[in-house]
């Protein structure tokens, strides 16, 4: 079978949908199958990263790069059996501007593009709480999703959460399913509390990650310190707010296999405070090598994925701080729980579950 793995990021950027493509598409041409990945890129890496069956197209501007991805689509993908999105607005719309007749159109919806970008402006709503607070805005924007999501054959969400939220809200919601992230292999290890305090957070830097609050608790508190690891479009932003603490607040740029690896042995505690975070590979990478993990209660994993994690209300400054000590008095308990085994999900058994629906819909 033909693959085309349509995504917005791919490594070398970081990010969960980087990293749970590029899995995806060593598994699936592992399994036999022909797969081809298009991605957007920046200008400078355009010709800084060249991978056989990748395809890159410069962001550029706004709209036009909508139409340089659909080329792309269309050239790659006119022959394919399957095209599978991983974003409803900038791959969902070249998607459907590429207007391929033969291949089956799955969309995956990991989060929402929406939401993110009304984060990325200051906006402080849950995923939840913003779906439910309705307004002639919000109608235009589900209009607009509504309009995209026609154009698929079929919808996999990563978890039941956003799922709900879809049925709920979009009542012509095409055939739809949920496959859950890998959880991967790791070897986890015991963590001993560190003197001060480590904190590790690893990911973007974007608005909903809700890493201002973050670095302020960080900075009211005393014997603990905190590693940013990642890259985005807040990082300066973040780095002005952490100046006055010193070195106690660090910024690390992006790593990848064992040096993750070893950063995650290097710290206490893994923080994802997020405003509302779907599915974090992260924290599933974390837990899996025994790092103890604080995550927003607000998350799409399910329980037994999300077994042995604190999940706590981590909007404000307070909350996380409060969330924090709590941990480091129990650190002994959360840190033996961790380093428990946890369920495997490996990658081969997601793609198995695609493969499964790819067929279904080529049918």
């Amino acid at each position: 079978m033909k693959i085309v793995l349509a995504t917005g990021i791919y490594p070398p950027d970081i990010g969960g949908p980087a990293t749970y493509v590029k899995q995806l598409a060593e598994e699936l041409r592992q399994s036999g199958n022909e797969v081809g990945v298009v991605t957007y890129v920046n200008r400078l890496q355009v010709t800084g990263y060249r991978e056989d069956d990748v395809v890159r197209v410069n962001k550029g501007l706004p709209i036009i790069r909508w139409f340089q991805y659909a080329k792309a689509l269309r050239k790659i993908g006119k022959d394919a059996d399957v095209i599978y999105a991983f974003s409803s607005v900038s791959c969902g719309i070249p998607v459907k501007l590429a207007r391929l007749k033969k291949p089956k159109k799955i969309l995956r919806l990991g989060g929402d593009f929406f939401w993110e970008r009304y984060t990325a402006l200051g906006g402080g709503l849950g995923l939840g709480e913003w779906y439910g607070k309705r307004s002639k805005v919000f109608g235009c924007r589900l209009s607009v999703v509504g309009w995209i999501l026609k154009n698929f054959d079929h919808v996999v969400f990563s978890t039941e959460f956003q799922k709900n939220l879809y049925e709920e809200y979009f009542k012509k919601l095409p055939k739809h399913s949920v496959i859950e992230n890998a959880v991967p292999e790791g070897n986890p290890e015991i963590h001993v509390k560190r003197e001060p305090f480590s904190l590790l957070f690893m990911g973007r830097l974007v608005g909903f990650k809700n890493l201002k609050s973050l670095v302020e608790a960080v900075k009211q508190m005393a014997n603990v310190r905190l590693t940013l690891v990642g890259d985005g479009p807040k990082k300066k932003e973040l780095m002005k707010l952490a100046g006055s603490a010193g070195t106690r607040i660090m910024f690390v740029s992006p790593v990848h296999g064992e040096e993750k690896i070893k950063v995650f042995a290097g710290h206490d505690l893994m923080v994802i405070p997020s405003i509302t975070e779907i599915s974090p590979n992260v924290a599933l990478e974390a837990r899996a090598n025994g790092l103890p993990v604080l995550l927003t209660e607000e998350t799409g994993l399910s329980p037994a994925i999300s077994e042995a994690m604190v999940l706590r209300k981590l909007v404000t400054p307070s909350d996380i701080i409060n969330a924090i000590k709590e941990v480091q008095e129990n650190y002994s308990d959360i840190a033996d729980a961790t380093s428990s085994s946890i369920a495997k999900r490996g990658w081969k058994e997601v793609a198995e579950e695609h493969m499964k629906l790819f067929n279904a819909c080529a049918l």
